[in-house]
């Protein structure tokens, strides 16, 4: 473990508490970044988003055909998937 763990007594805790603690310090960063302000340019950019999907609503992918093509493997057939070399793991 590394030893910011070893101070903060981590390292004595059963995986139970650990995994608590991993989603008590999860919640407090959420709630702290749903609180957050965006920046300008990430604001500009979702308007911009924004102003291309009023222009033409219909012209995105639903996500259950983004996630079909994902978890597929890509063939000669559909030229929207490029091909790349798999990585051996």
């Amino acid at each position: 473990m590394s030893p910011i763990m070893k101070t903060l007594g981590i390292d004595r805790l059963g995986f139970a508490e650990r995994l608590q603690l991993v989603e008590e310090i999860w919640d407090s960063i959420a709630e702290e970044a749903a609180k957050a302000p965006i920046t300008d340019a990430q604001k500009q950019e979702l308007e911009r988003r924004l102003r291309e999907y009023e222009a033409s609503p219909k012209a995105g992918i639903p996500w259950e055909e983004v996630e079909a093509r994902l978890s597929r493997e890509p063939d000669d057939s559909d030229s929207s998937i490029k091909k790349r070399p798999r990585r051996n793991k």
